[in-house]
């Protein structure tokens, strides 16, 4: 697989548009663009059974996993729905990323 640019990065505020999580919103803890994936906290979250090694007691542990990318889109930062991501040049040449939505600048 090829490498894609994401428009969507770590420590940005998206919300679900499909799944069981659909609607609910989270920040991006990991990006991974090989796969097209996201990790968002507390959302996808599974129980995992963990067997009591040397290191660790085991038990019953909640995390979560990624989710595709194509399946979360950005939270406007004024409104808070999802929004599209567009990019524009500023005065001084720096590149930023805009909500179509809106037409807010995202940090």
């Amino acid at each position: 697989m090829t490498k894609v640019k994401l428009k969507i990065k770590k420590g940005d505020q998206v919300v679900v548009l499909t799944g069981r999580d659909r609607g609910n919103k989270g920040e991006v803890l990991k990006v991974f663009p090989a796969q097209s994936r996201v990790l968002i906290q507390g959302i996808n979250q599974v129980t995992k059974h963990n067997k009591p090694s040397q290191f660790s007691a085991g038990g019953i542990e909640k995390k979560e996993l990624p989710i595709h990318i194509s399946n979360v889109a950005l939270a406007d930062p004024k409104t808070g729905k999802p929004t599209r991501i567009g990019y524009k040049t500023l005065k001084d040449g720096k590149k930023v990323r805009v909500a179509k939505a809106s037409g807010e600048t995202i940090e």
